[in-house]
């Protein structure tokens, strides 16, 4: 079976709470989706396919309570949604987020370039890091070129 789940099931299994089949087909759709943001309603999608049964209410709520458990990062990506994605040591602490402002997409890039950073908030200021999140704001290449044919077009009118 998948270790990634595996190690989700000893999490849960180690904080005192079951792994009912809703939520393991909850798990089992963060592991599988291509997307790794997903919010309730994408979630809700992916779900339905496997479990019609499961509603809306029980995602939320199991949401909430892998979020407390710390099986799911709870991210804003200022677009008004809560998005979530797996907490797992493979997937924390060395990626961050490419936000496009236009489409909404998010793309993840890997390279832990605040480590410097850390080390230097940990020396002076004797705090200790254990995790961080970096949102990078802008344009993706697709909307670059759709704002620069606009602005062409823009100025051939």
């Amino acid at each position: 079976m998948n270790t990634t789940l595996e190690k989700l099931k000893e999490r849960i299994k180690d904080k005192k709470y079951k792994l009912t089949t809703q939520r393991q087909t909850i798990l089992q759709a963060f592991i599988d989706a291509e997307e790794k943001h997903l919010c309730a309603e994408d979630v809700y999608v992916l779900v339905k396919k496997v479990a019609p049964d499961i509603g809306l209410a029980t995602i939320y709520r199991t949401l909430d309570l892998f979020t407390e458990l710390d099986l799911l990062k709870r991210l804003d990506f200022g677009d008004g949604r809560n998005r979530y994605e797996l907490n797992d040591e493979e997937f924390a602490h060395f990626h961050h987020h490419l936000i496009c402002v236009k489409c909404g997409c998010v793309k993840e890039f890997e390279d832990d370039m605040l480590e410097t950073l850390e080390s230097i908030i940990a020396k002076k200021l004797n705090f200790k890091t254990i995790d961080h999140q970096l949102k990078v704001y802008g344009y993706c290449s697709d909307c670059q070129e759709k704002l620069k044919a606009e602005e062409e077009a823009a100025k051939g009118v």
